[in-house]
């Protein structure tokens, strides 16, 4: 199979393995605030030309935006994403499944850097989402769930055959 079609399914896999995480660390207190329904919000007004938000929250809702929101995540963030990390592999001629594993948690770390950097500035919370929802953590929320998605990514590559 092609590496960069491993890696996009790969991607899909950390998404749900992701999302599984976010699940659990919500029960236990943990969330950035972050919802499919605010990320399809970000993603329709990207569409329209709005990068930001003063508060996402607070921006009026858009038809199909929790559709829009699913979409965004595991088309775009999920299995786009996991495209840098065939690049990646590819540039560096990792192919050994275990640097292939491993070199996925530390891509999933790395893409921690999307949400703090990218995404909840864009939202109105401003770097690292420090200014995001109250009672929320989104810096340590989002690491905790890149992990997971990073290996999800770097499983699925390591099943693969050497790029």
């Amino acid at each position: 199979m092609n590496p960069y079609a491993l890696a996009y399914c790969g991607g899909i896999v950390g998404a749900v393995l992701m999302d599984a995480t976010e699940a659990l660390a919500a029960r236990a207190g943990l969330t950035s605030g972050v919802s499919v329904t605010l990320v399809g919000r970000w993603a329709l007004g990207l569409l329209r030309g709005q990068w930001a938000h003063a508060d996402i929250a607070r921006s009026p809702a858009r038809h199909g935006e929790v559709a829009a929101g699913w979409a965004f995540h595991f088309l775009i963030g999920g299995g786009g994403v996991a495209l840098l990390y065939a690049l990646w592999l590819q540039l560096t001629g990792w192919t050994l499944p275990v640097h292939r594993l491993w070199g996925g948690v530390a891509f999933g770390l790395a893409t921690s850097l999307l949400p703090w950097l990218l995404m909840l500035p864009a939202f109105g919370w401003g770097w690292f989402g420090r200014q995001g929802p109250k009672g929320t953590n989104a810096l340590l929320a989002s690491t905790v769930s890149h992990l997971p998605y990073g290996l999800g990514v770097g499983a699925v590559m390591a099943l693969g055959p050497s790029l």
